[in-house]
């Protein structure tokens, strides 16, 4: 898969604003779900009688962050006029 652009994408002050704040919300998402994998982990490790009911948490979260990368990847792609050909 190949990907296509305009020869050149210059952005506006305002275009490079909104990036900043998507991939800002992205960083902060992907840090709250690592987080809470840490913290699931820490609690198997003190109470491994946890592990069942925290087996839930930590299965869903990378799920979650390929979401928020792969989210952020299209609105930046978008924002540069990317296509994929």
């Amino acid at each position: 898969m190949t990907a296509t652009s305009c020869p050149s994408a210059a952005l506006t002050s305002a275009q490079v604003e909104e990036l900043n704040k998507r991939l800002s919300t992205m960083r902060h998402d992907v840090n709250n779900y690592l987080s809470l994998m840490m913290a699931a982990l820490e609690l198997v490790r003190r109470k491994p009688e946890a592990a069942e009911r925290m087996a839930n948490t930590l299965d869903e979260q990378p799920m979650k962050i390929t979401t928020a990368i792969k989210k952020f990847s299209a609105d930046f792609e978008t924002t540069l006029g990317i296509r994929h050909g």
